[in-house]
């Protein structure tokens, strides 16, 4: 095991242990997008899962957005790669992207397709008796909603680490929310892990996107900005707030 492999997995076990995202008999679903964040996750765990609790079920779920035609192979490329893992998937395909994508919802095609997946995540999620979904969202993805929010709508909130949902049916995780992004990526290299692009459009071109450069220029002028953004979280003093 690298180095590299071990900072992530201290940074895994602290998230799980701390908010207490995981008990004996969990039924579990990996919310599984291709992307590098996701399938890191869902690869690391599959190593750890035994550390955490007892008698816990897994199952994964792709939902696959429908874009340029090639659904069929990013399917079989994600069944092939986890059930190496020997945990159970299930497969969606759809046309939540290019729907998302139409010319009427041109300015917030992300949004909707966003919650049109997640409406899918919650149906699979209650057919398979799971209580707890887990998501790949890493520290960055936290630090950049935090300012979308803030930009966006209003309010000063984030993706928190553990999140009870529909009065305590189901259980959001991020098991990653202590884990830079770069630490992932390099991850995925040095492990020869597979990613599956959607080939979305709007990639590299979205709100998040922008801001995630924002972001990443702070730190370049500012060493630590990043880290000092996300600890800002859990110091939020109210009493100079408006």
């Amino acid at each position: 095991m690298t180095g590299l492999h071990k900072r992530i997995n201290s940074r895994l076990d602290k998230a799980i242990w701390e908010y207490h995202m995981l008990n004996d008999g969990d039924c579990i679903l990996f919310a599984v997008s291709g992307g590098a964040d996701s399938m890191a996750l869902v690869t690391l765990l599959h190593q750890r899962i035994h550390i955490y609790a007892k008698e816990l079920r897994l199952h994964a779920l792709y939902v696959d957005l429908g874009f340029d035609g090639s659904q069929e192979e990013r399917c079989k490329q994600m069944n092939n790669y986890l059930q190496s893992l020997k945990i159970q998937v299930t497969t969606l395909k759809t046309r939540i992207g290019p729907d998302a994508h139409r010319e009427s919802n041109k300015m917030n095609p992300c949004f909707l397709c966003s919650r049109i997946r997640r409406k899918h995540i919650f149906k699979i999620a209650e057919e398979l008796n799971c209580n707890k979904i887990v998501f790949g969202h890493h520290k960055d993805d936290l630090i950049q909603t935090l300012i979308l929010n803030m930009i966006f709508g209003r309010e000063i909130s984030t993706m928190t680490p553990k999140l009870e949902v529909f009065k305590g049916k189901f259980t959001l995780l991020r098991p990653m929310a202590l884990v830079d992004e770069p630490m992932i990526k390099h991850f995925i290299e040095q492990q020869n892990i597979p990613v599956i692009e959607q080939n979305c459009p709007t990639d590299g071109n979205s709100e998040r996107d922008y801001i995630k450069s924002i972001v990443y220029q702070l730190e370049r002028k500012f060493r630590g900005a990043r880290n000092n953004i996300f600890y800002s979280m859990k110091n939020v003093k109210t009493d100079y707030l408006l």
